[in-house]
Formats: structure tokens, sequence, C-alpha cells
């Protein structure tokens, strides 16, 4: 019987990808553990591995294919003893994950199961409407980022089942017709949107109605998430902010000490530091290391410290696991490594889920202070800003010290202003003595 390959979730929010390549063709042998294709998502490419022997008798998806949804059939291998004329049988039913797996995908830590957003519900039962409609996943993906009822669209594919085009087609009559006002309301800009999120007003047909000259570019998979993420982030999780300062003098002197000494084997940074003291603390305060759970709060042993890392077209937060085990030199060498393969896009979900804390450090840029925002389901973040010479009074004298500002950024739903605080303090104390990292 053919056996159906099915489109991999890489991830466990995963719900559509990219076909980035195929590494077959058809009527190549392919045996189990051979590299077939390669899966773009929002954060990375990643190599599939066939787990059934056979020939690629049918490849359904073209490389490049977007918004191919996850369980969906992308080619069909035949055994050996079978020909072609099998294809016409049914194929194998086969679970998603015997179909193909992610090559050496490290397994993903139960946290990251709620670490981006969840699928959208499905059509109420009954609603004969949306029962009517056939529709590709990537023109339903189209519509719904639009706003646009695929009920008014007229499909031209297949049976007439609705398509990329069909869906594209439709948005550009609606934003014609607002983007070129009547005689009556010329004068006036219009007020009709399309949106891709809630209260996301599109401003183009504005711009088209006044003539203002812009460049637009689309909105990648990486973006979009970010988008989402982050709105939902502000709307739905409860945010305050604590800030203090903290003197990076004995810091600075320290790392310079270390780095002398290091034979060229790690170069330490203040970031370095920063994630080691951050771990520190919370071990010390661990009711700041834990996630909401919508009826309960999970208080996490290990402090897996995600460090935002700018790339092209968006930002990732690769995670250090078990950072208060690890040495400066180590730490170092990891964010090093998984920055540097965040940039390439080379990352395995498990390398970028399931933190339990983040920072964002900004301080390279001249950024003197900032509040980011809280990445669910992780219960804070710690802002960083530039270290900056300035007078200080100490015991009555005034001294200059490099000081460092620092804001957290809390779930109030998890924790609190006092063990906000409680962390804040504990984590100035070990940066402001630095010597307590090497132990």
């Amino acid at each position: 019987m053919p056996i159906d390959i099915l489109m991999p979730a890489l991830s466990p929010t995963m719900t559509e990808g990219k076909l980035a390549a195929w590494m077959v063709k058809e009527g190549d042998s392919v045996s189990s553990g051979d590299v077939i294709a390669e899966i773009e998502t929002d954060k990375a490419t990643m190599e599939v591995e066939a787990v059934d022997e056979g020939v690629v008798a049918k490849i359904l998806v073209p490389e490049g294919s977007e918004g191919v949804a996850v369980n969906s059939v992308i080619a069909r291998l035949l055994e050996e003893s079978e020909d072609a004329s099998a294809l016409d049988a049914p194929a194998v039913a086969q679970p998603p994950s015997a179909a193909v797996t992610p090559a050496a995908a490290p397994e993903v830590t139960p946290a990251s199961a709620s670490a981006g957003p969840q699928s959208s519900a499905p059509a109420p039962a009954g609603d004969d409407k949306a029962e009517r409609v056939f529709a590709s996943p990537l023109a339903r993906r189209i519509a719904a980022d639009k706003g646009l009822d695929l009920a008014q669209v007229t499909g031209s594919g297949p049976h007439g089942r609705i398509v990329k085009a069909d869906v594209i087609n439709l948005e550009a009559t609606a934003q014609k017709a607002v983007a070129t006002p009547s005689s009556a309301s010329a004068s006036k800009p219009t007020s009709q949107t399309t949106t891709s999120l809630p209260g996301v007003m599109d401003p183009r047909p504005i711009a088209d109605a006044f003539g203002l000259e812009y460049d637009y570019e689309p909105a990648t998979a990486m973006r979009k998430v970010i988008a989402q993420r982050l709105t939902e982030s502000k709307q739905s999780v409860p945010h305050f902010y604590l800030t203090l300062e903290c003197n990076i003098d004995p810091l600075l002197a320290l790392r310079k000490q270390i780095n002398q000494d290091s034979d060229g084997s790690y170069k330490l940074s203040v970031n370095d530091f920063i994630i080691k003291a951050a771990a520190k603390a919370l071990q010390q305060v661990p009711a700041a290391n834990a996630s909401w759970t919508g009826d309960g709060i999970i208080r996490y042993k290990s402090a897996h410290i995600s460090v935002a890392v700018a790339i092209d077209g968006g930002l990732i937060t690769p995670v250090v696991r078990e950072a208060e085990k690890l040495s400066l030199g180590n730490i170092s060498n990891k964010v090093k490594d998984l920055a540097g393969r965040a940039k390439e896009g080379k990352l395995t979900p498990a390398e970028f889920q399931g933190g339990t804390f983040s920072i964002s450090n900004l301080g390279m840029f001249g950024i003197q202070q900032f509040q980011a925002v809280i990445n669910p389901p992780e219960g804070a973040i710690l802002a960083v800003g530039a270290g900056e010479q300035k007078p200080v009074v100490v015991d009555g004298e005034v001294t200059i010290q490099t000081c460092m500002t620092v804001t957290l950024s809390c779930d109030h739903r998890v924790v609190d202003g006092a063990v906000g605080a409680e962390f804040l303090a504990a984590f100035k104390q070990i940066i402001e003595a630095p010597t307590r990292l090497l132990v």
C-alpha cells in the first residue's frame, strides 16, 4: 500500500509551514533516516527525515510552497514490490508522527507547549455556511489575516475550491473601492479598515486616498507571530514595572581581569554576567521564576534564561538551560553559539522554547532605560540599559560610578510587587559583588 508523507509539526505551536526544498525527487529510493526535505517555520529551517523505506512515487507539494498545513499529505511513497498502479489505491493511514520526523530535534520541554499562540477555534457545530466553504489552508490564513469573509469569495480551483489568488483578488477589489472616495465623501478620510489583529488599522486605504507615497513590505511569518504574541501579552498579561540602578564598576574590573587571563578560550561580555546573576537571583527568589497556568502557578526548579537576539526580520529568544549551574565561560560560549545559529535560522524548537525568564539588553545601543514586554508563558523579563558614569552620593561624599539601569517587567498574576523587589535586590547584590558568580 502507498505510504503518505505528511507535513510534520516541528513545534507544539506550529499549524503550517513552508516547504523550502525537496532533497529527493520522484523515483528516488529512500531509507529510514534519509533527509528528504527542508521545512521552514516562523523561527527556523529544519531538515526532515523519512521514517519508512520506499520509492518517492509522487511529490504533491512543490518546494517553495507556503502555508502548508500540518499533517497534510506532501508526498507518497511506494514499497519496493509496488508499481505506479498502486497509487490509485487508498494510502496507508499513518499517524502524523510516523510519517516524518525532524532531523536531530531535541525533545521539547512541557513548558514550551504554551510558548506560542493557540490555533484558532473551529467553526461552531451546526454552522452550515462554514461547512459549505471549501478553501485551501493558505487561502483561509490570508482571509483570516485580512479579515475577509470566505463566503463572499468565488473559488477558481478544482471543484470550486477557493485558492490564494481568489482571496487576493477580493482584497484588491475591496481596497480599490476604499481608496477611491465618492464625490460626496472625497474630502473626508475613509474609516473602513482591513485588519490582521483586533484593533489594528490598515493605513494603506487612507494613504492611497490622500496620495501619500510609501513602500509596503509584506509581513514575514516571524513578524506575524511576534505581532500576535506581543499583542496578546500586553492585552492579557497585567504588567507592572520595577526599576533600580546597579554599580557595575567591580563587574567591569573583574571582567577585564578574567578576559586577560582566559588565553583566548572565551571572552566574557557584561551580558554573560547579567545572565549568571539573574539565574542565581532566581535561585534565591524562586517565586520570581514562575508562570501562570490559568488556574494555578508553576514555579520552576532551574533558571532557563531566554536571551533576546535580534535577527533579520524579527527577534528570537534562545534559551540558556540551567544557567545557575554554568560557569561564566560556559555561558559566554553557549550564548555565542546560540546567537550565531539563530541568525542563520538553524536553531531547533527546543533551543528557543521553554524558557522561564527573559533578558533583553539594549545597553550596547546606548539605551539608558526601557520597559520590555513579557514573553508568555514566562512571568517576568529583565530590561537592561547601558552603563553610564554619573556622580553618586556614598556615605555623604560624591563619587563617580558606572551605573546600569535595569527594569523588571512582572506578570502580576504570579509575581507580586514584593517578590519583584526581592528579586531585584538579590540581583543588585550579586552584580555589585561579582566575585560571587565565580563560586
